[in-house]
């Protein structure tokens, strides 16, 4: 197992989800800030694992497995809080939609891997373009207030939260096209 700073950054974000978790129910005024500040954190912790370990040259087999572990499970639990919380069938259906997704797109990269064609399901663009999304989204759902009592993150986060599950369908789409082709 490799250890250097972009793996244990990877490893960070797994260790953030018990305190997410205990965040997101902590009854006090503050706790819906700070749950969205770790989530968002966990982002900026994503974006910097990669550029760490391309700039350092510290990419591994071992780094290159975890960290979409890694962003799939915090995703997933801050979705199946948000849907707890909401009751709300368009949140379920982005939730299911988007774990869904993320459930197929692994599986394929494993097949493909196990052909020979791993490259043909690379990380493509349109999926940073819905991994965005979906960070902005849960950030602002998971604060769920007003910001400075004029923005409406709630209403912007359930606009990006449907942007992340229309580009989610159109990436997996992609994905599927381009690992079936001939």
């Amino acid at each position: 197992m490799v250890f250097n700073l972009p793996v244990l950054l990877t490893w960070l974000r797994i260790a953030f989800i018990p305190l997410l978790v205990f965040l997101f129910y902590l009854d006090q005024p503050w706790a819906p800030l700070a749950a969205a500040t770790l989530f968002g954190v966990a982002g900026l912790t994503d974006w910097a694992d990669g550029y760490l370990a391309r700039l350092w040259q510290q990419e591994s087999r071992f780094g290159a497995f975890l960290d979409p572990v890694a962003d799939k499970l915090i995703v997933a639990v801050a979705l199946i809080l948000l849907v707890e919380r909401e009751v709300n069938v368009w949140i379920t259906l982005a939730t299911v939609v988007i774990i869904g997704r993320e459930i197929v797109i692994s599986a394929l990269r494993e097949w493909m891997a196990e052909s020979g064609n791993r490259s043909k399901v690379a990380v493509a663009f349109i999926g940073k373009l819905k991994t965005t999304a979906q960070m902005i989204a849960l950030i602002c759902l998971l604060y769920n207030q007003d910001l400075f009592g004029v923005l409406p993150l709630r209403d912007i986060g359930l606009v990006a939260l449907a942007i992340a599950t229309v580009l989610t369908v159109w990436s997996m789409v992609q994905y599927l096209r381009s690992a079936f082709s001939s």
